[in-house]
């Protein structure tokens, strides 16, 4: 019974506790058909939600008013980079993805350079610099008809016993980024810029260089996303990332991390990200109208963040 209590006190149990209601709601309206192909696609599709919401956590954590919403044009950009780099061949698939984490890297290493040097919070700053990677994207990835090497796109799509590859390699990101947030120097440097800036500060932490080191990774994981699913999806397109953006800031916290830093928790991010995937796909099925559906995923959003702890963020 404690260790029950123990495991119910974990933030992150309750956004996969919302994914199996949903998933079991879906198969109850079916009737058992499709259970298993209805996980398979949720993990294909919750791996890019995953991917940047990892990123997204960890500016989250810096502390209040850090947030990347250069993401969705990140995205979009290094999606259309990939592609033109690569151009159709197995043999510039490395090259290419290394141009897209390149692509998110120099657009975190922007979007933290205005942030320092013109002093502003960093939501206006990286608003302001998706308008300008927007207008860069419309300009080289406009009308883009560069299809994924084959062998890029098999990779992306291929499954090992109706698991997707791309989850199983997410997985172990995914643990890495714990062991990096837990264990290791930049991570805890992270959580305690976080939790007082001020303190850090005179801890000896690095603040400048932690700050623009987790912006860059940011905005690398943006674009290794956009890379990803150009090759799932069979190509660039401007409008790749748009739903990412929410997307990756409802995983942060429904998964259990703070919005007032110094707390991060990277289990979640899997179970809320399952969780948006599986009740999209149960509204879908449902036959939800456009705009019901946008009001049920608020309060449905809200539920779950209110029994992850909301009340106790708020004392």
């Amino acid at each position: 019974m404690a260790s029950l209590r123990t495991l119910l006190a974990r933030p992150w149990i309750w956004s996969f506790f919302g994914a199996l209601l949903v998933w079991l709601a879906t198969i109850a309206f079916t009737g058992g058909y499709g259970g298993g192909g209805m996980i398979t696609a949720a993990l294909s599709l919750a791996v890019f939600t995953v991917i940047v919401g990892v990123g997204q956590m960890f500016v989250i954590t810096l502390g209040p008013g850090n947030v990347d919403l250069s993401l969705p044009a990140n995205i979009g950009l290094a999606s259309a980079v990939a592609m033109k780099v690569m151009d159709g061949n197995d043999a510039m698939i490395a090259v290419g993805l290394l141009a897209a984490l390149a692509c998110g890297m120099a657009i975190g290493a922007v979007n933290y350079l205005l942030i320092w040097a013109l002093r502003i919070p960093p939501i206006i700053a990286t608003l302001s610099a998706s308008f300008v990677i927007q207008s860069v994207d419309i300009s080289y990835g406009r009308g883009l008809q560069i299809k994924p090497p084959p062998g890029f796109a098999d990779f992306t799509n291929w499954q090992v016993f109706g698991i997707p590859v791309l989850a199983i390699l997410t997985v172990l990101f995914t643990i890495g980024a714990g062991i990096v947030l837990q264990r290791m120097i930049y991570g805890r440097s992270v959580l305690a810029i976080g939790q007082n800036i001020r303190a850090a500060w005179l801890a000896g932490v690095s603040v400048g260089r932690t700050r623009f080191l987790t912006y860059m990774l940011s905005g690398a994981l943006g674009g290794l996303d956009g890379a990803l699913l150009a090759g799932y999806f069979r190509g660039a397109n401007v409008d790749i990332g748009n739903e990412y953006l929410l997307a990756s800031i409802a995983v942060v916290v429904i998964g259990g991390t703070s919005v007032a830093g110094g707390k991060a928790n990277v289990p979640g991010v899997w179970g809320a990200a399952l969780f948006l995937v599986l009740l999209l796909t149960m509204l879908n099925t449902f036959g939800v109208s456009v705009g019901v559906r946008l009001v049920l995923t608020g309060l449905i959003i809200v539920g779950v963040i209110t029994a992850a702890g909301g009340q106790k963020a708020l004392r």
